[in-house]
C-alpha cells in the first residue's frame, strides 16, 4: 500500500479531522512503531503501528475506502461526544450494528437537550470540507421559546454574539405565527452547519428562555418521516446535496 500522511490516516480512520491530528501530533499524543510521531510523517497502512494516546487505530473499512456518512435523529438528552456519568447514552448508540467498527466523526453537534438532525461520517475529507466553512451547511433550527419573542429584536440574532471566543450568530430567522404585534414563542432559525451547538446560548446571552430546540433540515435533507432515533446512509449524490439548501 502507498505510504499516506499521517494526518490524513487518521483523519480516513475517523479519529478525528486533519487539523485535529495535527494538534494531536504537536501535542505529542500520537507514535508510530512506538517513536513519537512529527507532523508532516507518512506511514504505510498495515505495515506501520499507529497509535493516539496509547491506542491502537487500525486502518479498518473508513482506510481502505468504505466510507460511510449518516443523518441520524437525535433524542434530547443523548449526548454529541463522550459519555459521563449522568448521560451514558451518546449519538454513536445510535449507528445501525453493520456500522459499529467504523469511527465516526460528528460534522455539527447539537447540544444535550436538542434534538433532530445530526451528521455522522466516517470521512474525514469531508468532516474537513464542511468544518472548514468553505462551502456551508446550512441547518434550518426550530426553536421555541417560553416567552413570545417580537420581530423588532430579530436583529439581535442576527448581530450575535461572542461565546468563546467565537461569534455565534443566525443567518436567517423566521417569526412563526406572529400575533398582530409581530411577536411569537415560535422560531425558524438559520445557521451554518457546526454553530446550533451555541445556539441555545445565543438565546440565553440575549435574556431569551429556550423551551426547545429542534434540528429540521440539514442542506436539503429534511427531518420529516424520520423516526425518532433512525437513521439512514448517504449516498454520493446526497452528501453533495447537504451543500444546497432549499
Amino acid at each position: 500500500m502507498e505510504p499516506v500522511r499521517l494526518q490524513k490516516y487518521l483523519a480516513d480512520a475517523g479519529v478525528c479531522s486533519r487539523r485535529a491530528a495535527e494538534a494531536l501530533i504537536e501535542a505529542g499524543e500520537v507514535s508510530v512503531n512506538g517513536k513519537a510521531a512529527e507532523l508532516g510523517q507518512k506511514i504505510v497502512p498495515g505495515a506501520d503501528r499507529v497509535n493516539v494516546r496509547g491506542k491502537f487505530i487500525a486502518g479498518g473499512p473508513a482506510v481502505s475506502g468504505a466510507k460511510i456518512t449518516l443523518l441520524v435523529h437525535k433524542p434530547k438528552g443523548v449526548v454529541c461526544g463522550t459519555p459521563d456519568g449522568r448521560h451514558p447514552e451518546t449519538v454513536y448508540d445510535l449507528v445501525p450494528k453493520q456500522y459499529a467498527r467504523q469511527r465516526f466523526l460528528i460534522a455539527g453537534r447539537l447540544d444535550l437537550e436538542a434534538e433532530g438532525l445530526v451528521l455522522l461520517t466516517s470521512d474525514g475529507a469531508l468532516a474537513d470540507r464542511i468544518a472548514r466553512g468553505a462551502d456551508p451547511v446550512l441547518r434550518r433550527m426550530r426553536v421555541s421559546l417560553r416567552e413570545s419573542f417580537p420581530r423588532s429584536r430579530v436583529a439581535q440574532l442576527l448581530k450575535g454574539v461572542r461565546i468563546e471566543d467565537e461569534l455565534v450568530a443566525a443567518e436567517q430567522v423566521f417569526v412563526l405565527h406572529p400575533d398582530a404585534s409581530g411577536s411569537s414563542s415560535e422560531l425558524e432559525v438559520h445557521v451554518s452547519h457546526g454553530r446550533g451547538r451555541g445556539l441555545r446560548e445565543l438565546f440565553t446571552t440575549i435574556g431569551c428562555d429556550v423551551k426547545r430546540i429542534q434540528c429540521t433540515q440539514i442542506g436539503v435533507h429534511k427531518l420529516s418521516g424520520m423516526p425518532l432515533r433512525g437513521s439512514r446512509v448517504l449516498d454520493t449524490d446526497e452528501i453533495e446535496k447537504l451543500f444546497r439548501a432549499e
